[in-house]
């Protein structure tokens, strides 16, 4: 690893620079129009994934930076079956490393019918591209593209720099693109902790986030970890009639309902796990109300939680979420009491608070809440860290340069510092890794992206200037 990293001047004029990104917009929207028509989605659809990593390798094979080309792109299959694409240019001597990290595969499209264009073909409507995956995240890798693109144009400018130099400068550069990030990851993690030399390097870059709003620059400095267990309450041996014998009747579902209310306060929303810290704070970006209300849809009149600031609810503090309970539908339903209920239970956890503890605490608690000594079986999922990439009030160099290329890129004043209630386990698995690296996460998203939705689009604006961020930063990373 090269010694600490002295920057290039952070105000150097981005106008020649911001040219050369702008002139790869067209090669940008036909890349992300081939990435998208694949319908990549891990463990569903083997065909798609295997091309879309064959078109990953292609297009980082085709990257005009010496040092990459056909030898230094691997294709590699992890434990999961998927496929990661990694493409490695050695740094100079002296020299630091960046990787940049984006994903191909996607979720589900879910029902075609909820779409107004197809899912599988990028299609503009009102200045956006939409199509699944447009932003998460095979927007996010065509970012990478364009920005060693433009670098590499600007190099072979003869008015601008000496044609045919390293536009790099020796700078090292790894690519990683993986295909199963939305099934967890847990490929990556596992080939991350058995082969920690193909992600080493000083600086890494995960595009796999996004901003508060189109036009405003954002770094996410934090995740939450995921702690989940699936809830089982058994009551009879088979179910009953409830007119001969509800009211005296053990009702399973009633009881696995009493025991999910005991998870929030009714009057704050707070979660109320016995136990567990409930006081974190979060030292960033507010959360402000009405940005939030509609950020989330939530629907006019419906109040959001009085429990703390609501930075401090989705980013520094624990959360409890029902996602699903297995019973009886209301199209169909018997008068029966029931015999069995179960439900999967979302527990998310911030940085500073374990999530194999929190996932016992919460596996107390639910024991201990069970009504009329009902059988209740707590069967816990596996667990992902939290992950913070800045010390709580503290600063990072590789950060600070970020911030600066950020804010030069949009003409903004500042760079919104958030954090996700979201969980990228991999940002623990680099970390882990390479315990001295620099991780930040920025990205294409913004709140009308409608990710894992219907109608998941990009602002190309988003990409372009994302891109001259990442371009300046590599440019001037020492």
């Amino acid at each position: 690893m090269a010694d600490s990293p002295a920057f290039a001047d952070p105000h150097a004029d981005l106008a020649p620079l911001a040219a050369a990104v702008a002139a790869q917009l067209d090669r940008a929207r036909s890349d992300l129009a081939d990435l998208v028509a694949l319908p990549s989605v891990h463990d569903a659809e083997p065909e798609a994934c295997a091309q879309a990593s064959d078109l990953v390798r292609g297009l980082l094979t085709d990257l005009p930076i010496p040092g990459l080309g056909p030898d230094s792109v691997e294709v590699i299959e992890t434990s999961d079956g998927s496929r990661a694409v990694f493409a490695h240019r050695p740094a100079a001597p002296g020299r630091p490393t960046v990787l940049l990290y984006s994903h191909y595969d996607v979720q589900p499209s879910g029902d075609p019918g909820e779409w107004t264009s197809s899912p599988w073909e990028l299609t503009e409507r009102d200045g956006r591209w939409y199509g699944r995956g447009a932003a998460d995240c095979k927007g996010n890798l065509v970012v990478h593209l364009a920005a060693l693109r433009a670098l590499a144009a600007l190099g072979d400018d003869d008015e601008v720099g000496d044609p045919g130099a390293d536009p790099l400068d020796g700078l090292g550069i790894r690519l990683v693109v993986e295909g199963s990030e939305e099934t967890g990851g847990g490929g990556l993690d596992d080939l991350v902790a058995s082969r920690p030399d193909l992600v080493a390097a000083e600086a890494i870059l995960i595009a796999d986030s996004g901003n508060v709003s189109v036009g405003t620059p954002t770094l996410t400095t934090s995740l939450r970890g995921i702690a989940n267990l699936v809830v089982v309450v058994d009551t009879l041996e088979a179910g009953v009639h409830s007119g001969q014998f509800g009211g005296a009747a053990p009702d399973a579902l009633a009881a696995l309902i009493s025991i999910l209310a005991s998870l929030r306060d009714p009057a704050t929303g707070a979660t109320t796990v016995d136990g567990l810290d409930f006081t974190g704070e979060w030292d960033g970006q507010a959360y402000p109300e009405e940005t939030f209300r509609a950020d989330a849809g939530i629907l006019d009149g419906v109040e959001v939680s009085t429990a703390a600031p609501l930075a401090d609810l989705v980013w520094s503090r624990p959360a409890v979420t029902v996602l699903g309970i297995d019973c009886p539908p209301v199209e169909g339903a018997i008068a029966a009491v029931q015999p069995r209920a179960r439900a999967l239970v979302n527990l998310r956890v911030p940085p500073g608070i374990d999530p194999v503890e929190a996932q016992r605490l919460l596996t107390a608690h639910i024991e201990r809440r069970r009504p009329w000594n009902a059988r209740v079986t707590v069967e816990p999922e596996a667990v992902g860290h939290p992950f913070r990439s800045v010390p709580a009030g503290g600063s990072d160099p590789v950060h600070d340069l970020l911030s600066q290329c950020l804010v030069q890129a949009y003409g903004a004043e500042e760079v919104a510092v958030v954090g996700s209630g979201g969980s990228i386990p991999l940002c623990t698995a680099l970390q882990r890794a390479h315990p001295d690296a620099s991780i930040a996460l920025f990205g294409v998203e913004d709140p009308a992206a409608a990710i894992h939705s219907p109608d998941e689009s990009v602002d190309p604006r988003e990409i372009e200037r994302i891109a001259l961020a990442e371009a300046a930063f590599l440019q001037r990373y020492r």
